[in-house]
C-alpha cells in the first residue's frame, strides 16, 4: 500500500482491506495527500465509476475519526442533484462507516420526518442532501444553521459538471456563500465531476474569490477500450419517425442487446415509449422473457426503482430505454453497451452516458449510435439534403474521441434565480435591507454580473402592486409581501429549475397540441410540428401560447429547430466534415452513403466565396457556421428587418417579403454595426421558473446575457457576406 493508505484512519484501512483492494487508485491516493496535508479546495475529475466518491470520502472521514470536532453539527456535507444518487451514496457510506460509529443521514423529500428530526436534534457525521432540501433548511431553520453546520469541515459537491452554468448551479453557489456567512468562516469545498470542459472555469465556480487555490486531480489513463458504430437509417416521408427506420433500429437493438444489461438513450419520452413498445413486442413474438423497459421522469418512482434495481443487481438481463434520467451517476452497475438514437445536444452528455459502459476490467465500452434521416424527394428541404442530424452525431463523436467537451457559460445574469434567492434570504432572516442583500448576493455571492441598477430594477419589479412578492417597511427593511409569503411557503418554491415550458400551438382557433420550447421563437420564424411547417404569427409568452398558420408548401425537414444549445465548436466540426473527404471508420455502409450525399448536396449549393446560397423565389440559405446562440441572434436581427426565418444547426433559411429590404443590404447594415432591435417582434422571453415576475426590460437583459450574443453580430454578418 502507498503512503496515502497509511494516512487513512484505521477503520478506513480495515474497510479497504475487506474490499480486497491491493492498492488505492491513483486519484484516491493523490486526493488523500491533498486533503490530509493541506486545507485547499479540490476538484476530482474522473470517468463514471472512476473512484471519485472514495477519493473524497476516505480521507475526509479519516480526519473526522482521527480528529473529532468539539463543536456541534454535521462533520461533512455532501450535496448531489438527485435523490436517487443520495440514496445510493448513503448506502455506500453506511458500509464504509459500519464499524466507526459515524452517522450517515440522507435528507431529501422522500426521507421520513422522524429521520430528519432525529438528525437535527443531534447533528453529526455525514449529511447527504439535495440543493432544494438545503434551501429549505435555510428558510425553515435559518436561525439553526450555525448549530447544524458549526462542525462542518468540508462540503462535497457531486456531479459538478451538471450544474456549472445552470440555474441550479447558481443556486448552489449562493447557498455555499450564505452558509459561510452564517458560520463566519470558509469551509473546504471538494467538487466531483465526470466531465469538465474548462478546468479554469470549474475552479472559478468552486471558489470564485480564489480559484488559484483550488487543487485539481484529473484521472490518468485507465480508459476502457472503446468500440463504436454509427448506423444510418432512412425514414419514409409519410411518418417523420419512419416506421421502417424505427422498426429496423428496434430489431438491431433486440438482436445485439438481448441477454445483457444496457442503456438506450432515445431522446423524448414519446420516443422512449415507442422503442420500448417495439422491443417488448419483439420479446413477445419470440416467446422470450421481457428485458426491455422504459425509464423517464413521467413514470412512477416505483417503476423507475424496479428498472434501476434490475440493472444494479445484474441477475436478470435488463435494457433501460430512457431519456436523460439515467445519465447522472446513479449506481446501476456496469452496462455492456450504451445506445444513442439521434445525436445528443452536447458532447459532455454523450461522454457522461458512455461512461456507464466498460467499467469492468478487460471489458470495452460500447457505443451504438443511430442516425435517422428522411427520404429525399424533389421538394425536400435543404436541411434534409445536408443530413444535419448525421453530421451532428459524427461531429460529437469526433470531439468526444479528442477529449473535448463544452465549457460552462460564465456571463449570464441568471435573474430568475436571483428572484428566488432574494425571496429566500428575506424569508430566512425575516427581513433585510437592500444594501445588505446586494452585498450578500451580488458583491460576494454568485450574481456578480448584476450591477446595482439592475438589482434595484429587480426589487422594484418584485414590489409592483400586481406582483406583491416583496414590500418595504418604513425603516427600509425588505419584507415578503402577501404573494411572496404564499410562494415561499409552498413546497415547490425550493427548486429553481423546471422542465421546458409547454406552449400550446393554436391555428384558426384550434389547438394543435403542445410543444416544449427551449429556444427563442418570434413571429415570422418557422417551426416544425406534427410533420408540418408552421409560420409563427404571434407569441403570447405569459399565456404559453403560440399562434401559427401553415407555412409554404413542401416536405418539412425531419431535423432542425430542435431545442438545446449546440456549441460553436460542434458546428465548426460539422462544416469540416462537409468540406473534407475523410470517412470515419465507424460508419456503417448506409451512414457512409448519407455522408457522401450530404457533401454532394452541400457542394451544389455553392456557398463560396460568401456564405449565401440563393434558393430563388426570395429565399436564401445562410451558412452561419455558428452555434445556437449566435445563429439565433442573427435570426432575430433579420426578423427585425421583416424576414421570415428558420434556424438550423449552423444555417438560417431566410424568406423575403414585400416589406423586406434586399438581404445583402440587411446583412451589410448589420456588418456595419447598425443598431437593431432584437426584440422588435416580441420573441418568447420566459424560460425559467421565476421569469414571470420580471419586467419585459429585465427579461430582455437576461436573454441577452444567456441566450444571445449581440456583440458578435457584426462579425458574423461580415463573414457571411464574404
Amino acid at each position: 500500500m502507498s503512503t496515502a493508505f497509511e494516512k487513512l484512519a484505521r477503520p478506513i484501512q480495515k474497510w479497504i482491506r475487506q474490499q480486497g483492494w491491493k492498492e488505492l487508485r491513483d486519484i484516491q491516493a493523490r486526493a488523500t495527500h491533498v486533503l490530509m496535508d493541506c486545507d485547499r479546495d479540490l476538484i476530482v475529475a474522473a470517468s463514471t465509476a472512476g473512484g471519485k466518491t472514495e477519493a473524497a470520502f476516505l480521507p475526509l472521514l479519516s480526519q473526522v475519526l482521527d480528529n473529532p470536532s468539539e463543536g456541534s453539527g454535521f462533520d461533512i456535507l455532501y450535496v448531489a442533484p438527485l435523490k436517487a444518487l443520495i440514496t445510493d451514496q448513503a448506502r455506500r457510506l453506511e458500509d464504509i462507516c459500519r464499524d466507526t460509529g459515524l452517522s450517515i443521514t440522507p435528507w431529501h423529500g422522500d426521507v421520513s420526518s422522524s429521520v430528519k428530526t432525529k438528525a437535527s436534534k443531534r447533528p453529526s457525521g455525514v449529511l447527504l442532501i439535495t440543493p432544494e432540501s438545503l434551501e429549505a433548511l435555510f428558510i425553515r431553520r435559518g436561525l439553526e444553521i450555525p448549530r447544524l453546520f458549526g462542525a462542518t469541515r468540508a462540503i462535497i459537491l457531486d456531479e459538478l459538471h451538471s450544474v456549472f452554468d445552470s440555474e441550479r448551479g447558481i443556486q448552489m453557489r449562493s447557498l455555499l456563500a450564505r452558509l459561510e456567512i452564517a458560520l463566519k468562516r470558509p469551509i473546504r469545498r471538494v467538487g466531483l465531476s465526470a466531465t469538465l470542459g474548462d478546468m479554469a472555469l470549474a475552479k472559478a465556480y468552486l471558489r470564485p474569490d480564489s480559484p488559484a487555490n483550488v487543487e485539481q486531480i484529473i484521472a490518468k489513463g485507465g480508459s476502457a477500450e472503446l468500440q463504436l458504430q454509427l448506423r444510418g437509417y432512412v425514414a419514409g416521408e409519410k411518418d417523420s419517425e419512419g416506421p421502417s427506420a424505427t422498426d429496423a433500429i428496434a430489431k438491431h437493438l433486440f438482436d445485439h442487446l438481448r441477454g445483457s444489461d444496457n442503456l438506450v438513450f432515445a431522446g423524448s419520452r414519446q420516443a422512449v415509449e415507442i422503442y420500448s413498445d417495439r422491443l417488448r413486442t419483439l420479446c413477445e413474438n419470440e416467446h422470450l422473457p421481457q428485458e426491455f423497459y422504459p425509464h423517464h421522469a413521467s413514470l412512477s418512482r416505483e417503476h423507475r426503482d424496479f428498472v434501476e434495481r434490475r440493472l444494479k443487481e445484474g441477475n436478470t438481463p435488463t435494457t433501460a430505454v430512457c431519456t436523460s434520467t439515467l445519465e447522472l451517476g446513479i449506481d446501476i452497475g456496469d452496462v455492456a453497451c450504451v445506445g444513442q438514437i439521434g445525436a445528443p445536444y452536447s458532447v459532455a452528455s454523450l461522454r457522461q452516458r458512455l461512461g456507464r459502459s466498460g467499467r469492468r476490467a478487460g471489458k470495452p465500452a460500447i457505443l451504438r449510435q443511430y442516425a435517422i434521416e428522411t427520404e429525399l424527394t424533389p421538394t425536400s428541404n435543404f436541411s434534409d439534403r445536408l443530413r444535419l442530424g448525421l453530421l451532428r452525431a459524427i461531429a460529437m463523436i469526433e470531439l468526444l474521441l479528442e477529449g473535448w467537451c463544452e465549457p460552462p457559460q460564465s456571463e449570464a445574469l441568471h435573474l430568475s434565480t436571483l428572484v428566488h434567492q432574494i425571496l429566500s434570504v428575506i424569508a430566512e432572516r425575516g427581513g433585510i435591507r437592500a444594501q445588505q442583500l446586494y452585498g450578500l448576493l451580488c458583491q460576494t455571492g454568485p450574481f456578480r454580473q448584476v450591477d446595482t441598477r439592475q438589482f434595484l430594477d429587480v426589487l422594484r419589479a418584485l414590489g409592483r402592486a400586481e406582483i406583491g412578492l416583496i414590500e418595504q417597511a418604513g425603516d427600509g427593511l425588505l419584507l415578503l409581501g402577501p404573494n411572496g409569503e404564499k410562494l415561499v411557503e409552498h413546497y415547490s418554491f425550493y427548486a429553481v429549475f423546471q422542465t421546458p415550458e409547454e406552449y400550446r400551438l393554436i391555428w384558426d382557433g384550434k389547438e394543435l397540441g403542445t410543444l416544449p420550447i427551449d429556444n427563442m421563437i418570434a413571429p415570422g420564424m418557422l417551426l416544425i410540428f406534427s410533420g408540418r411547417r408552421w409560420l409563427v404569427m404571434e407569441v403570447l409568452d405569459r399565456d404559453r401560447v403560440i399562434m401559427v398558420t401553415p407555412a409554404k408548401a413542401g416536405v418539412p425537414p425531419l431535423f432542425g429547430g430542435d431545442p438545446g444549445n449546440i456549441h460553436d465548436r460542434v458546428i465548426e466540426r460539422m462544416f469540416d466534415l462537409l468540406e473534407s473527404q475523410r470517412r470515419p471508420i465507424y460508419l456503417d455502409a448506409e451512414a457512409s452513403v448519407l455522408l457522401e450525399e450530404a457533401r454532394t448536396n452541400y457542394a451544389q449549393m455553392r456557398f463560396a466565396p460568401g456564405r449565401i446560397a440563393d434558393l430563388g423565389d426570395a429565399a436564401a440559405v445562410l451558412a452561419t457556421r455558428a452555434g445556437t446562440v449566435r445563429t439565433t441572434t442573427l435570426a432575430l436581427a433579420l426578423r427585425a428587418h421583416s424576414f421570415t426565418v428558420q434556424a438550423y444547426d449552423g444555417f438560417l433559411e431566410v424568406f423575403g417579403k414585400d416589406e423586406s429590404p434586399p438581404l445583402i443590404d440587411a446583412l451589410s447594415g448589420l456588418a456595419d454595426g447598425n443598431e437593431v432591435d432584437l426584440f422588435a417582434h416580441s420573441p418568447n422571453l420566459i424560460f425559467e421558473k421565476f421569469h414571470p415576475y420580471l419586467t419585459e426590460d429585465l427579461l430582455q437583459k437576461d436573454a441577452i446575457s444567456a441566450r444571445l450574443d449581440a456583440g458578435t453580430l457584426a462579425d458574423l454578418s461580415r463573414s457571411i457576406l464574404g
